[in-house]
């Protein structure tokens, strides 16, 4: 199980909040939240736990500079408030964070598989929702089980975002390179989080092929 405080229902993964930038009402799940800190600087709240009004912007790297830009934050508090010229980064590190102690708790819950030949019979069972593959892993391994995803009873989304260290880290292991993420309670929270975070680094390395049945 994967459970960090996202929206709880579909009600509110669908809930509409007003983008700063944009003047329009978009989808909760699609945003990020901001608030001021107390000494009048703007504060990501990725988990959308800190207290004060929010202020909502899309997630993805464009729109949060163009806040930056526009002073929107400014605007939207209707306060003199200073938005860090690197607050798209201060939101990609949170975000990668925060997927990435998803996949921890997905472990502990017994919902992740690692291992080549772990990997390929999760596949073949159908019951993988993500694969996920370490940036850095070797070309060969990766076509194969890129070709078992294709040939699976339900296709997995696929991601490629963390080098094996940092898939090592998160999963308690070394030399991480092949990971399955079952289906099941709390896959959805994450993978709205994933989605987030693909505003500010793409799901797989451009230099990947992956056919356009695997992409997300």
């Amino acid at each position: 199980m994967i459970d960090q405080a996202a929206p709880k229902t579909h009600a509110e993964a669908n809930r509409a909040r007003k983008d700063i930038v944009l003047g329009e009402a978009v989808d909760e799940a699609r945003l990020v939240r901001f608030v001021a800190g107390p000494d009048g600087v703007v504060v990501p709240d990725v988990a959308r736990k800190l207290p004060g009004r929010g202020m909502w912007v899309a997630a993805d790297r464009e729109s949060i500079a163009a806040a930056v830009k526009k002073n929107a934050f400014s605007r939207s508090a209707k306060a003199k408030l200073s938005a860090p010229a690197d607050l798209a980064d201060q939101v990609e590190q949170l975000l990668a964070k925060r997927v990435l102690d998803g996949l921890g708790l997905a472990r502990r819950s017994g919902s992740i598989i690692s291992g080549f030949e772990k990997v390929l019979a999760a596949l073949a069972s159908g019951k993988t929702a993500w694969l996920i593959e370490a940036a850095d892993g070797a070309d060969d391994g990766r076509r194969k089980v890129f070709s078992a995803a294709r040939k699976a009873p339900n296709a997995p989304r696929i991601l490629g975002m963390f080098t094996s260290d940092e898939l090592g880290l998160a999963l308690g292991g070394e030399n991480v390179i092949h990971t399955a993420l079952l289906a099941g309670r709390g896959t959805d929270r994450w993978t709205l989080d994933v989605e987030r975070l693909s505003g500010f680094r793409p799901f797989t390395p451009p230099d990947w092929v992956v056919r356009q049945s695997e992409e997300p």
